[in-house]
C-alpha cells in the first residue's frame, strides 16, 4: 500500500512559489517542486490576491501528486467583487462598498458546494450576513433591508436554476 504524504498550505491564489512554506515541505519528499508550484498556480488563479487553502498529496513511492484547493473566506470573495481592501472598521455606521445582486447570486454559486446550505437562497443569506459584519451593501441597500426582500421571495429568480 502507498504511503502518501499531505500537506496543508495557505496561498496568495496565483503566487506559489519554491520558496517557504511549499518548497521545504515537499523538497524532502522528492517530488518536483515546480511542478506542484505551477499546478497551484494554475487552479488559484481565479483567486488572485486572495488566501486559498490548498491541500497537496504526495505518493512517496512514485514521487507523483494531487492539488486540491480550497475556497477563500467568504469575506474575501465579497471583497473581490466589491473592489476594496477589507470590510469597514466600523459597519453599523459606514458602509465602504456594494455588491449587485447578480454578484451575490454568483458568490452563492461559488460558495453552495461548500456550505450546510441547501440551496443558493440559503447560501446568500449566509453571505448577506457576512455583508452585514463588513459594511458592504447590496444593490445600495443596507444588507438587512436585502435579505428582507430575499425572505419576501423579491428575488427568487435569481436563484432559480443554480443548483
Amino acid at each position: 500500500m502507498p504511503e502518501n504524504k499531505v500537506i496543508n498550505l495557505l496561498i496568495t491564489g496565483g503566487e506559489a512559489n519554491a520558496g517557504p512554506p511549499l518548497g521545504p515541505a515537499l523538497g524532502p519528499l522528492g517530488v518536483n517542486v515546480m511542478q506542484v508550484v505551477k499546478k497551484i498556480n494554475e487552479l488559484t488563479a481565479d483567486y488572485a490576491g486572495m488566501r486559498v487553502p490548498v491541500k497537496v498529496s504526495v505518493d512517496i513511492e512514485n514521487k507523483s501528486f494531487e492539488v486540491d484547493i480550497g475556497l477563500p473566506t467568504t469575506s474575501a470573495l465579497v471583497a473581490k467583487e466589491a473592489k476594496i481592501q477589507k470590510g469597514s472598521g466600523a459597519p453599523k455606521k459606514e458602509m465602504v462598498g456594494n455588491i449587485s445582486a447578480n454578484q451575490l447570486a454568483k458568490l452563492a454559486r461559488i460558495k453552495l458546494e461548500k456550505t450546510y446550505a441547501r440551496d443558493p437562497k440559503s447560501t446568500a443569506k449566509e453571505i448577506i450576513g457576512t455583508c452585514v459584519s463588513m459594511g458592504i451593501t447590496i444593490e445600495g441597500k443596507d444588507p438587512k433591508a436585502f435579505l428582507k426582500e430575499v425572505e419576501e421571495g423579491k428575488w427568487d429568480e435569481l436563484f432559480k436554476g443554480a443548483n
